[in-house]
């Protein structure tokens, strides 16, 4: 029976096409589909896939030869330098107080990196306009963005996009 209003059958109305709802939007590229066989050890950075998730290991888990070796999602960011996270610190306060600013990012990478292996910097770069930061993860991008906006003030936006697999972080501040 058709809806004479849609030209859609019963059954087809209040669907969701599927390609919109489980397309690649929803997966990050960077995240493996499928589980890796445990144990995996990232050959670069030492981070273990173990309990399903990435992790720092407890013990040595590179060690023996059933040991499954693949590139951690960060370390493959890092290789092909696609960043998620872009942290624009800009104005004439930023480049005043690059090396300050640059210590508080240090600060937030190491807090975050140690429970969270694939939360990276992966480059600090000095502009015309002030600093640009690059991260492996949107979460480290954030919270970069919050710690230096909550340390000197200043305008912060963030903005989500890719399915929110990327983020843009913009801190503002002219003396």
């Amino acid at each position: 029976m058709n809806n004479q209003k849609t030209g859609r059958t019963r059954k087809q109305r209040g669907t969701i096409a599927q390609p919109e709802r489980f397309g690649d939007s929803r997966h990050d590229p960077y995240r493996s589909r499928q589980k890796l066989p445990e144990p995996t050890v990232c050959p670069e950075c030492g981070a273990a896939f173990e309990s399903g998730r990435w992790m720092w290991p407890s013990v040595s888990a590179a060690a023996g030869p059933e040991v499954n070796r693949t590139l951690c999602p960060a370390c493959q960011r890092i290789k092909d330098g696609m960043p998620a996270g872009i942290v624009d610190l800009l104005g004439s306060f930023a480049k005043a107080r690059s090396e300050e600013i640059r210590n508080l990012v240090r600060n937030v990478e190491g807090a975050e990196k140690k429970d969270r292996p694939l939360e990276r910097v992966m480059d600090i770069e000095t502009t015309g306009n002030g600093l640009q930061i690059t991260t492996t993860g949107i979460h480290i991008a954030r919270r970069i963005g919050e710690a230096v906006s909550g340390a000197f003030s200043g305008v912060l936006q963030i903005k989500y996009g890719d399915g929110e697999h990327t983020v843009r972080v913009r801190w503002q501040r002219d003396e």
